[in-house]
C-alpha cells in the first residue's frame, strides 16, 4: 500500500487500520506515517476546515507492522478561532504515538514577517542521486520516499557537519494536492541528525517532535520536489537537539520542525 491509500484506510476505518512491512523503519512502522495517520485522524474530528498551525509528537513506543493500530482522537477545546485536539495511536492496548495538535483559523493582524530566505544549497540537477532503497540497508519505507542529498554527509560516514539536507518527494503516489500529511512524511524521511557523525552503524530515532505549518499551505503536487536543511544544536550523552525547515522548491517556507532525537553510540 502507498501513502495515499493507507490514509484512505484510515478515513474508512479509523479503529483498526494495519501498516505494512514495506513502511517499516527497523523493528518501527515510520514515524512521519504514524503522525500523518494521526493527524489525519484529528482532522476527521474537525467540525470546520480550520488549518493545522502546530503538532507536538511524542513516539511512546514502536509501531509495529502487519499489527492493527486504532486511531483515538479527543476534542480537548474548539473556540472561535482555535481547536486543540489530543490524538493517539494504540497498538494491542498500549499508545504508540501521541499528538497534541493546534488548528487555527486567520483572522487580521497588523503583524506580517516575512520568512527568513531558504537556505542556499545546489539544485536538483546538481545533487546527489537518489539515495536507493537496498532491502536489508536502508530502511524498508526508503521505497515510497526519494531523498538526494546537497548538505553534510550519508548516515555512518563520519560527518561533522551540523548541517544535512537536500531534495524530498514521495516516490510512488499518483499527482495529487500536496496536504500537511504528505509533509509530515517529506520531513521525518530524512535520518536522524546524529546519524551523519557515526563511522558505523548504529540505531537512532525521535524521541519528541513539534512541527509548524506555515499557511495558507503553497499549493503543491506530490510529484513535486522540495528542499529540506536540518541543523544539529547540540547533542551529548545520547540525545540530541536540532531544528529543521521545509521549503518549496522555489524556496517558499512550508514547515518549521524540531526534535529531540536518540542515538545508541
Amino acid at each position: 500500500m502507498n501513502f495515499t491509500q493507507l490514509l484512505t484506510a484510515l478515513r474508512a476505518c479509523p479503529e483498526s487500520v494495519t501498516v505494512p512491512a514495506s513502511w517499516g523503519q527497523g523493528r518501527a512502522a515510520f514515524g512521519g506515517l504514524m503522525a500523518a495517520m494521526v493527524y489525519e485522524a484529528m482532522r476527521m474530528k474537525l467540525s470546520d476546515d480550520r488549518p493545522v498551525r502546530s503538532l507536538a509528537i511524542t513516539f511512546v513506543g514502536p509501531a509495529a507492522p502487519d499489527v492493527p493500530i486504532s486511531f483515538e482522537v479527543e476534542v480537548l477545546r474548539e473556540g472561535k478561532a482555535v481547536s486543540t485536539l489530543l490524538g493517539r495511536a494504540v497498538q494491542q492496548g498500549q499508545v504508540v504515538t501521541l499528538v497534541q495538535g493546534s488548528f487555527g483559523a486567520g483572522r487580521p493582524s497588523a503583524v506580517d514577517v516575512a520568512a527568513q530566505p531558504a537556505l542556499d544549497m545546489r539544485p536538483l540537477e546538481q545533487a546527489s542521486a537518489e539515495l536507493p532503497y537496498i532491502k536489508g540497508v536502508t530502511p524498508e519505507f526508503m521505497r515510497h520516499v526519494a531523498l538526494r542529498w546537497t548538505i553534510g554527509g550519508l548516515p555512518f560516514t563520519g560527518n561533522s557537519s551540523r548541517h544535512m539536507g537536500g531534495w524530498v518527494r514521495l516516490r510512488d503516489v499518483a499527482e495529487e494536492p500536496l496536504t500537511e500529511a504528505h509533509l509530515l512524511a517529506l520531513v521525518d524521511a530524512w535520518p536522524p541528525s546524529l546519524m551523519p557523525f557515526l563511522k558505523q552503524p548504529a540505531a537512532g530515532s525521535t524521541l519528541t517532535w513539534t512541527i509548524e505549518f506555515i499557511q495558507p499551505t503553497p499549493r503543491l503536487s506530490t510529484l513535486d520536489w522540495c528542499r529540506y536543511c536540518v541543523e544539529t544544536e547540540y547533542a551529548r550523552d545520547g540525545y540530541g537537539h536540532a531544528s529543521a525547515a521545509l521549503w518549496t522548491a522555489e524556496g517558499e517556507l512550508l514547515a518549521l520542525s524540531r526534535q529531540t532525537v536518540t542515538v545508541f553510540a
